[in-house]
């Protein structure tokens, strides 16, 4: 594949919210990911969301004129190369707020 594929979190990482509850929309890195989108980066929305709060969060990205190439799931294509769909999502980065960097572990 010649793209970054991209995962990220909803809560605490696109938006500020307190869980179930929508909040305030993490504006630099949501124009950050819209740029990378545009330079052909896929987006996978990553999130513990599910049912309504999924789709809430959703129409919420949607708002703020950010959309995924999945949700909660492998790109097509990479099921497609696998010939399965495992339950880690393959990407190249992921964007989340409990994030451990891998140097912090290698200090531990």
């Amino acid at each position: 594949m010649d793209y970054t594929i991209i995962a990220v979190d909803f809560d605490g990482t696109l938006c500020y919210s307190n869980w179930p509850e929508l909040g305030e929309p993490n504006k630099p890195l949501i124009e950050y990911l819209r740029a990378q989108q545009r330079s052909g980066s896929k987006l996978i929305l990553w999130t513990c969301r599910a049912g309504e709060a999924l789709e809430r969060a959703v129409s919420w990205c949607r708002e703020q004129n950010l959309t995924f190439d999945a949700v909660n799931d492998n790109l097509p294509e990479v099921v497609e190369l696998y010939g399965n769909n495992a339950r880690k999502i393959t990407c190249d980065w992921y964007i989340d707020d409990k994030a451990v960097l891998p140097d912090t572990v290698r200090a531990c």
